[in-house]
Order: structure tokens, then C-alpha cells, then sequence
């Protein structure tokens, strides 16, 4: 009698991979991307030559949230697509001072290429140029000044902004840091 009270029972549904799809969906929604760059590689074989795409990405929230990604396909709207995908999975929060700006200046460097932020008044707005711009506008960064040094490669240029952002630390997190309070610092 127990075993037939045992197959008639329906097992636990567990939650499937559309209900965590659906969730992920509207997260991507929410954020907004930009190319930096989409570039022509080729591979050369003894057959020949093959040809395919890379693109980088970055995908933002505007309100600190912020990725960069790079995709490679043999299609440049395949190699986008790869590019958000990556982009989606490195993303990194930001430190922003009244939601408009960074709090200190920071330098960020990849490679050759040397990028310098700085924070600025409210209402100077955000001058930068190239890949600077697209990280900074997508990190929802309002008014910053900024400065691209040495080498002008648009990949490395968007890396290096990303890593003076994520060198960014409010005064909250170093006084938590030295154990004091912020009106101490």
C-alpha cells in the first residue's frame, strides 16, 4: 500500500531554465551598450586566408553599473552579440559621488595605453573622447574630465578606464577600512 502512495505522488518540480532565463532577460534590458570598436581579423593557413570579426563591447545601467566585453565571429552581428554576452558577465559597480561624478582622480593603464580621470563641478559634463566617453556615459558618470595617454588603441583605452573606475574608493570605504567613522577622516 505505501509503494503505491509513493508512485502516485508527482516528484518536486525544481525551478527550470526558463524561469532563470526569464529573470536574466530583464535584467539585460535594463542596460544599454555601446561598440567600441568592431575590427577585421585574419588568420592566414597554408589553405589561405580566413577572415572574421571581433567586436568590443560595453554594456551599462547608468547608475554605476558597468562591463566590457569583446566577442569574435564570422559574422559581425554574431561577434556584437558575443561581445554583449561577455560584457554582461564582467560586470563591475561604481563608486559614485551624488550619482554625478567619481570621487578622486585615478590614473588607469593596459598595455601602452594610459588613461586619467578626474572628477569635476557639477554641470561641466563629461569630456572625453573615444572609448572613454562610452564607458564613462554607460557607468552613468555625468560630469568628468578625462585625459587618454600614450597609446590610442580603442580596446585598450576602454580597459584602462575601466580599471582607474574600479580604482575608485569613497570616503565611507577607506574610513570602514581604518576603522574609524567618516567625520574622523
Amino acid at each position: 500500500m505505501d509503494n503505491q502512495g509513493k508512485e502516485n505522488r508527482k516528484p518536486m518540480r525544481k525551478p527550470g531554465r526558463k524561469e532563470f532565463n526569464k529573470k536574466s532577460e530583464s535584467k539585460k534590458k535594463l542596460l544599454e551598450e555601446k561598440v567600441i570598436s568592431i575590427s577585421r581579423v585574419t588568420k592566414v593557413t597554408k589553405g589561405g586566408r580566413s577572415f572574421r570579426f571581433s567586436a568590443t563591447m560595453v554594456v551599462g545601467d547608468g547608475k554605476g553599473l558597468v562591463g566590457i566585453g569583446t566577442g569574435k565571429a564570422g559574422e559581425v552581428p554574431e561577434a556584437i552579440k558575443k561581445g554583449i554576452q561577455a560584457a554582461n558577465k564582467n560586470l563591475v559597480k561604481i563608486p559614485l559621488v551624488e550619482g554625478r561624478t567619481i570621487p578622486h582622480e585615478a590614473i588607469g593603464t593596459v598595455g601602452r595605453a594610459k588613461v586619467m580621470i578626474k572628477p569635476a563641478k557639477e554641470g561641466t559634463g563629461v569630456i572625453a573622447g573615444g572609448a572613454v566617453r562610452a564607458v564613462v556615459e554607460l557607468a552613468g558618470i555625468k560630469d568628468i574630465v578625462s585625459k587618454s595617454l600614450g597609446s590610442n588603441t580603442q580596446v585598450n583605452v576602454a580597459k584602462a578606464t575601466l580599471e582607474a573606475l574600479l580604482s575608485q574608493r569613497t570616503a565611507e570605504h577607506i574610513a570602514n577600512l581604518r576603522g574609524k567613522t567618516k567625520e574622523e577622516l
